[in-house]
């Protein structure tokens, strides 16, 4: 009898220590301001608001610069060693100059449905926008978009045109 007693006394008290009480001043997480005002909207910046040296390395056809595509495997998001040095230079080049803008167009191609091409163009310029942020890149510098296979570099049917449409681009403002 006495067990009982002392092992009912311990379930209310384990019971009433985990009760709990709200906090008065608890007002849960703050939240993102996404009006129509803010989402996707990228600031122009002209030719003239960058240097010349800049605009050049952006055109100059021997900088690693002008290369803008990240081309990934068949139902991959995942961006392949060989253009890490390409994401590389290019967080390098956002970094130096802080007023420059990008987008980064993901696209995939026609094989799968629209809604599963969306997604993975998305999953696939997201992958590169936060490789550029690991790499020093600010936020409001980089706005990544999914075109699906909307926008193919090649029109064929074939494993070496499919494998071109699988893609995410790097465009700078005055560009897109």
């Amino acid at each position: 009898m006495r067990i009982t007693f002392i092992a009912s006394a311990l379930a209310l008290g384990l019971l009433a220590g985990c009760s709990s009480t709200p906090m008065s001043g608890d007002q849960g997480a703050a939240v993102e301001d996404r009006s129509a005002g803010t989402v996707g909207t990228i600031p122009t910046v002209t030719p003239d608001a960058m240097s010349g040296t800049s605009l050049a390395a952006l055109r100059d056809p021997n900088s690693i610069l002008s290369k803008r595509s990240v081309l990934f495997d068949y139902d991959s998001f995942v961006i392949r060693g060989q253009y890490m040095p390409l994401i590389e230079a290019h967080a390098r080049f956002l970094i130096a100059n802080p007023q420059i803008k990008m987008l980064i167009q993901g696209n995939a191609d026609e094989r799968g449905s629209r809604e599963y091409n969306l997604a993975l163009g998305q999953k696939r310029a997201d992958a590169i926008k936060k490789a550029l942020r690991l790499l020093g890149a600010t936020e409001d510098q980089v706005e990544s978009v999914s075109l699906g296979e909307e926008k193919p570099s090649c029109t064929e049917r074939s494993e070496t045109c499919y494998a071109e449409n699988r893609r995410g681009d790097m465009l700078y403002s005055g560009e897109f």
